[in-house]
């Protein structure tokens, strides 16, 4: 089986419907959505109920930070440490959301095991703290924190490959479109890179799929219409600086 992995959505209409295509071109039948639906993008709604569709077919996902500010009342702790335009993002995402999206986000479970695999948005040790996975030590962190022989998650918005070591974990930057052996005698955590935001340079969107039967990952950079979400952001009213990141990929 090919399992999409999708991180950091990001109500980014025109990213999502980019990397589901070429995942479905790359042979994923089911996907894993890492959270993080919401938020900085302009199509929240319709975002949800992709997701919520695809879960409704056997489908995994997770809930993320922006997705749970998005579900609490502005003066929720999780709203006020965002910066202001995370926060502005959330409150206009507030008055776009149905009962439905809303009661789907809040039923969403923090992590989810299957197999030898965990799927999280932040980190496995604590994942209701939003902790970022953004060092070798807390990758090490993550993988003692469960069994599961892979970990797959988001929030760092950049791609990023771990694999255990003694000392602390190993770190490499993955190649796009090249297939990584997981080797079994490692663990391994993979963040699979910012569907909605990329913010390394690079604005084509990121994501990943697993060959569960051939135990390779390869990560994935998807150009997309990013010109055309950055203008649904300023039409939304949106903070420019969230249409200039995704014209950048920074």
């Amino acid at each position: 089986m090919r399992i999409g992995l999708l991180a950091d959505l990001h109500a980014n209409r025109e990213a999502v419907e980019a990397c589901l295509e070429a995942l479905r071109q790359a042979g994923c039948t089911r996907y894993a959505f890492l959270g993080d639906f919401v938020g900085y993008g302009g199509d929240p709604g319709w975002v949800v109920d992709t997701v919520r569709g695809h879960v409704a077919e056997g489908s995994v996902a997770v809930l993320g930070n922006h997705d749970e500010a998005a579900c609490s009342p502005p003066e929720a702790p999780g709203n006020l440490h965002m910066n202001a335009e995370a926060r502005a993002a959330i409150d206009w995402t507030r008055g776009r959301l149905d009962a439905g999206q809303v009661a789907f986000l809040r039923a969403l479970p923090l992590q989810v095991t299957e197999a030898d695999r965990l799927y999280v948005h932040a980190n496995a040790w604590a994942p209701e703290r939003w902790s970022y996975v953004a060092s070798r030590l807390a990758a090490s962190r993550s993988l003692d924190a469960t069994p599961q022989r892979l970990t797959f998650c988001g929030h760092v918005h950049d791609p990023a490959l771990y694999y255990s070591q003694p000392g602390d974990a190993a770190h490499f930057d993955p190649h796009a479109g090249v297939a990584i052996p997981l080797l079994p005698g490692r663990r391994w955590l993979a963040i699979a890179g910012a569907c909605g935001q990329p913010r390394d340079g690079n604005p084509a969107a990121s994501c990943a799929w697993l060959d569960t039967e051939g135990d390779r990952l390869t990560f994935l950079r998807v150009p997309y219409d990013h010109e055309g979400a950055a203008a649904r952001v300023r039409e939304a009213g949106l903070p420019e600086a969230l249409a200039l990141r995704l014209l950048a990929g920074a």
